[in-house]
């Protein structure tokens, strides 16, 4: 099976921590060049020494907050002027927890921005050069939600949906390119986001953070919480030419957690 990404570059949003950053990590080790995208210039740099440079790849960065989609879209534009990418890891910390009915409507405009119109922008400015290069791989970091909606993430289950069908509409764009786009559904994974969800739900209910935790635990089959690196070897293969009849897909890594086919 190749899984060889030698002479490919990798695009990864979100990558100082959790799930961007062990999927970077993972890239970099199947050889390919990794660029981190992120808004903390000094995590930025440091972590760029830590990346696997066993093929003599040059890795690099890239400093943008999801935040602000115009100057995301300058940072990317520009970078894309002078460099091709072969592989895009679209991933994004979620929005804040809660009811949907009671979410402000500014927090859905945020989460929209911050996600599928900066996916878009990521997008428009490396498939071009995916297109020549006869090589691109699209992968959407998203959530479960996308095949059953989860209680008292609201805004995060619209969003996510949405941009689910962006990725399923862009797959029949872009396949006869050989561009795949795929996502992959992350369940309960040991990150920073899913800590704050523990925390702010231990606090509502009263319960101990580590009861809290048990109980999402005990939601999957497997009885745990997955660890980043079993996101990032999905999100791996999903980059890799093993992978080319790939397209389309909702890939849930979840421990069998998702109650739906």
């Amino acid at each position: 099976m190749d899984l060889n990404l030698t002479g490919k570059t990798a695009v990864v949003c979100g990558s100082t921590q959790g799930i961007g950053w062990a999927a970077a990590q993972e890239l970099a080790t199947l050889g390919a060049r990794i660029i981190l995208v992120a808004r903390n210039e000094e995590k930025l740099q440091h972590l760029r020494q830590e990346l696997s440079a066993m093929n003599n790849q040059e890795h690099d960065y890239i400093v943008a907050d999801f935040s602000h989609p115009h100057h995301l879209q300058e940072a990317i534009e520009a970078w894309a002027g002078e460099h091709t990418a072969h592989i895009l890891v679209n991933n994004t910390g979620g929005p804040p927890g809660g009811q949907a009915i009671d979410a402000p409507v500014e927090e859905f405009r945020i989460a929209f921005n911050n996600h599928l119109v900066c996916n878009h922008i990521m997008a428009q400015a490396l498939v071009p050069g995916m297109k020549k290069a006869g090589y691109g791989r699209i992968i959407n970091v998203i959530s479960t939600s996308v095949k059953q909606p989860l209680a008292n993430l609201g805004v995060s289950n619209t969003v996510r949906g949405a941009v689910a069908n962006w990725s399923k509409t862009l797959a029949n764009e872009l396949g006869q390119f050989n561009i795949t786009v795929n996502n992959v559904l992350p369940g309960a994974t040991d990150t920073v986001r899913l800590k704050s969800i523990i925390e702010t739900k231990a606090e509502k209910t009263g319960a101990e953070v580590d009861a809290v935790k048990q109980s999402m635990a005990n939601a999957s089959p497997m009885k745990r919480i997955a660890r980043p690196e079993e996101i990032a070897n999905a999100i791996a293969f999903l980059a890799s030419p093993a992978a080319s009849y790939i397209n389309g897909i909702n890939v849930p890594v979840d421990g069998g957690r998702t109650g739906c086919l």
